[in-house]
């Protein structure tokens, strides 16, 4: 199956933001996650990130000089977001895309790894599954314009150091990993998305 019919497939059956957040939300309320494997662990991480996600979207700001480009953006793009209700990085990040989103006036569209496994192994990350996994979309051609993700640039810098050093991603890393985004709050996210939308100006 061509690209292109693989997004227009994910796009038609994807949901909103606001969806997304009411489906994480249920999942945390149920004790348990989204995706191909249930586990007590993910149940767990999928309710942590329902109340990060719900202070990010409660928190958040833009900054006032990205508003401004924001508010002048006029191309027809989509923000395509794989992701799972479990995923760290999806949880710190998703709330500043919708705010990037809705800034622009763009349509940001929220479809699932485990249920999308043809458009995901389209945008693997080194070969991985890597998520969360945003792809700018071109509302006319339907193809990606570009893709962003796992992470922010900095978040992704710190992996790749910690990786290099020590082969494998530690509990206590990922936890200094969730530290530097709570401290961050948003801004590089928000500073590589800004970076993405300029491409297609």
């Amino acid at each position: 199956m061509e690209l292109q019919h693989i997004i227009k497939e994910a796009v038609a059956k994807a949901i909103s933001y606001e969806q997304y957040r009411a489906f994480v939300d249920a999942h945390s309320v149920n004790g348990t996650n989204s995706g191909d494997e249930v586990t007590e662990a993910l149940a767990e991480y999928t309710k942590l990130n329902n109340q990060r996600m719900k202070r990010l979207d409660k928190t958040l700001k833009i900054l006032p000089e990205n508003k401004e480009f924001l508010d002048s953006f006029n191309k027809d793009v989509i923000f395509l977001i794989i992701t799972e209700s479990w995923c760290g990085d999806a949880a710190q990040t998703m709330p500043m895309m919708n705010k990037v989103a809705q800034a622009a006036g763009i349509d940001f569209k929220v479809v699932l790894r485990d249920e999308n496994p043809l458009l995901m192994d389209q945008f693997l990350t080194n070969g991985g599954r890597a998520i969360a996994k945003l792809i700018l979309v071109d509302n006319n051609t339907g193809l990606p314009v570009t893709t962003w993700g796992p992470r922010p640039t900095q978040a992704t810098q710190l992996v790749a150091n910690e990786k290099a050093a020590k082969g494998v991603l530690s509990p206590e890393f990922k936890q200094e990993l969730q530290t530097w985004y709570n401290k961050d709050k948003g801004k590089d996210t928000e500073n590589d998305l800004i970076n993405m939308l300029r491409v297609v100006v």
